[in-house]
């Protein structure tokens, strides 16, 4: 049984009572007088340490937990949430998160988002100490970058209290459950896709969702059925161009190398350079983020447990085994293989165009308009840069991307930036409000 979004609320308000006596303790007689100069680009600090750290390796410089989409916005949204709630007790302009905190308008706002990111960041790193070690060395370096004094010590309170009621809020959420996804035999049925061979993160749609009511709240339609002349048509055009032996004209071969890599890094990226240019204070930096990585995250939650509902094939093996699909437009190719390894769960909706719709929706909603001129470039060892007059822009790109490298049928691109995009505007439209 699911909490109505009201009750939900309630429920986080009442988690956060330790926190408040964790302020309340700390905070004696904070200091009136306006806060001296400090950093104005905190969160945009906390956003980079935070991917740092949540995804990348182990051994990489600064170390990481190694952890990929559909995991990482989760736990960046965790951040971005604490990190929201600990300025919002300072500035108090628009609607918390969890609430229940309080803080003098004079703290200090770097030293609160800071405080926020870093607890939260050590509390998923227990079981690794390299990467708690990497956070506290960059907490240490951004404190000092900080007046000291009582604006600092309110700033740190409030926001060690935001980090301690998040990952109260968020234990026993449904991360990392041991479900998997039923491996089927009858044509449409999703099985494990050679070369990887993998059937994971089936419990991301089991995962309690940061805004939305309950992760099944919106159903994407059926795959077309195997016989239609729709599905021919998808499958042919993902056989022709999504191969690994596929001939693609240079614009497709560069839109599926930008499509090829993880887009958790990228998107950030070009969020903190849109909002460095456009001069967003830190208030408005941090609700940027909490919308952008709560709509992502609540997306990937709604995308994967739509995965399980429908539990339809890939690409791949759709098109080696098309003798039993009935349809006599399709034609098997026993050795057609993606130009990218299919990864261990089902289609569809694409996770890749979840992630990417949820974030550029998010920050369509956050700027109120479609209207932005920005950057995407690629994270790997052949970046690919595009440019955008449009947070829409990289949603398209994705959806044709996703064709390019063979692991989807167009729908199930469409689908996801339908879900995202409908995420979004759940999320504008329920929390993070200005306060009248």
């Amino acid at each position: 049984m699911h909490l109505s979004t009201q009750q939900s609320r309630a429920t986080r308000w009442r988690s956060t009572t330790m926190a408040i006596a964790l302020v309340a303790g700390t905070i004696l007689a904070p200091a009136a007088s306006v806060v001296a100069a400090e950093p104005s680009d905190m969160v945009l600090r906390w956003n980079s340490n935070a991917i740092a750290a949540i995804g990348n390796l182990p051994t990489a410089t600064p170390p990481g937990l190694g952890q990929p989409p559909p995991l990482a916005p989760i736990h960046l949204a965790m951040v971005h949430g604490a990190i929201y709630d600990a300025v919002q007790a300072i500035v108090e302009t628009h609607e918390p998160y969890l609430g229940g905190l309080d803080a003098p308008s004079s703290a200090s706002k770097a030293a609160a988002v800071a405080a926020a990111a870093r607890g939260v960041l050590v509390g998923l790193a227990t079981a690794s100490p390299t990467v708690t070690d990497s956070v506290n060395a960059l907490y240490d370096a951004s404190l000092l970058e900080i007046p000291d004094g009582a604006a600092e010590t309110a700033g740190v309170a409030v926001g060690a209290a935001a980090a301690a009621a998040m990952l109260a809020d968020r234990a026993g959420d449904g991360r990392f459950g041991t479900t998997t996804f039923d491996v089927g035999d009858d044509p449409g049925e999703w099985r494990l896709v050679p070369p990887l061979n993998a059937n994971s993160f089936h419990w991301v749609g089991d995962v309690r969702p940061f805004t939305l009511e309950r992760p099944d709240q919106y159903r994407i339609g059926a795959p077309f059925p195997l016989s239609s002349p729709e599905y021919a048509a998808e499958f042919n055009e993902v056989k022709s161009l999504g191969g690994a032996t596929s001939t693609r004209t240079p614009a497709q071969a560069e839109l599926a190398s930008f499509s090829s890599v993880n887009p958790f890094p990228m998107v950030n990226r070009g969020l903190r350079e849109i909002a460095a240019a456009r001069g967003l204070s830190v208030s408005q930096q941090a609700r940027l983020f909490v919308m952008t990585t709560m709509s992502a995250a609540d997306s990937a939650i709604a995308c994967w447990e739509n995965k399980d509902h429908w539990n339809f094939w890939r690409p791949q093996t759709a098109i080696q085994l098309a003798g039993s699909d009935g349809n006599p437009a399709t034609v098997a190719d026993p050795g057609w293989t993606s130009l990218i390894p299919s990864p261990g769960y089902p289609d569809p909706p694409s996770g890749f165009n979840c992630l990417v719709s949820g974030t550029m929706n998010g920050a369509r909603a956050y700027f109120g308009t479609n209207r932005m001129t920005f950057d995407l470039t690629s994270i790997g060892a052949a970046p690919v840069t595009r440019h955008y007059k449009q947070f829409s822009g990289p949603i398209k790109d994705a959806i044709d991307g996703r064709v390019y490298v063979g692991l989807h049928f167009r729908r199930a691109d469409e689908q996801g930036a339908w879900l995202g995009m409908k995420v979004a505007k759940w999320l504008d439209s329920h929390y993070f409000a200005a306060i009248d």
